[in-house]
């Protein structure tokens, strides 16, 4: 595990820091509050924050609020105030900003490594939980709130407009695949059909069915247009092993350039619009929201009707 450790003296962290290290354990210390409250609030990983009450710039309380705000982005951490304070008020007013457990220095031997076991127990819960709640059960990619709220956070980042681009896509003739071989053939051709499109490293989703969006930041519409094509022609050239078969599939692809005031339905909305274009025309194809028929060029396919 990776333990983030904050206090004021430099003989408790490195005490702490060899009985962690140890263990097995990766840790990053910090003897000054504020430094510690930019690591915690940067993307950085970390499974615990042990931290004093007693710091220099922040507060030990200020890190388990910013712990705690880790945890409702689904980033689930374990925090552990310690305190040499007999002040009953002192372990409420910490377990009310966040703090997950208290440990009393100075420490009794053994009890530092029994509380980072039961940290990491609990932590695998918590991630199991927020795995389940994040993610489709059959595909493993993100389900369809996630993926909204990935796409959401990611338009609010964007610095200009227009350098958004959102693709949405289904598998072509899915119902005759069912029908055909089965419903665990269908299964598996969902799950194949994710694994290769999640491997383009876009924010991607399964919206339900056979349908799947992924969306694509600071890029110019000629680039989505390619990767959409890249991503069509990778599943065409599946073969999906089923029993003593082997099944290919193809799918349709809607594209949608950002526009101002757009949020996560409009342009979803229209990237929707786009892939029943593609699948009227013939499917197995990328069609560009504004534009009637397939384009063998994206320059010739940037307009509105």
């Amino acid at each position: 595990m990776h333990v983030v450790i904050a206090d004021s003296s430099q003989t408790v962290l490195n005490v702490i820091s060899k009985q962690l290290v140890g263990n097995g354990n990766t840790v990053t210390s910090f003897s000054d509050g504020g430094q510690a409250l930019e690591y915690i609030n940067s993307d950085e990983h970390f499974d615990i924050l042990l931290t004093g009450l007693e710091l220099s710039n922040v507060s030990g309380l200020e890190l388990c609020w910013a712990a705690d705000t880790r945890n409702q982005a689904a980033k689930p951490s374990y925090v552990i105030i310690m305190s040499s304070h007999s002040d009953v008020d002192k372990l409420i007013e910490a377990l009310d900003s966040g703090a997950d457990d208290f440990l009393r220095k100075p420490f009794v031997e053994g009890e530092l490594l029994a509380r980072m076991r039961a940290a990491e127990r609990t932590l695998q819960a918590q991630r199991e939980l927020v795995r389940l709640a994040s993610t489709d059960p059959l595909t493993g990619v993100a389900n369809r709130r996630t993926f909204f709220a990935q796409v959401g956070n990611a338009l609010q980042s964007q610095k200009t407009q227009d350098t958004a681009q959102m693709l949405m896509l289904d598998i072509d003739h899915f119902k005759k695949v069912n029908d055909g071989y089965g419903h665990d053939a269908g299964d598996d051709v969902l799950r194949e059909v994710s694994r290769v499109l999640s491997e383009y490293g876009l924010i991607f989703g399964r919206l339900g069915g056979e349908e799947f969006a992924a969306f694509m930041s600071n890029a110019s519409i000629q680039e989505a247009f390619q990767k959409a094509e890249e991503m069509r022609q990778s599943v065409a050239a599946l073969k999906i092993d089923f029993r003593d078969i082997q099944i290919t599939v193809t799918c349709s692809f809607g594209l949608a350039q950002q526009i101002p005031d757009d949020n996560v339905d409009s342009l979803l909305k229209r990237a929707d619009q786009a892939l029943y274009a593609a699948k009227n025309d013939g499917r197995n194809k990328t069609i560009i929201w504004g534009t009637k028929h397939h384009q063998t060029t994206v320059e010739d396919a940037i307009y509105q009707d």
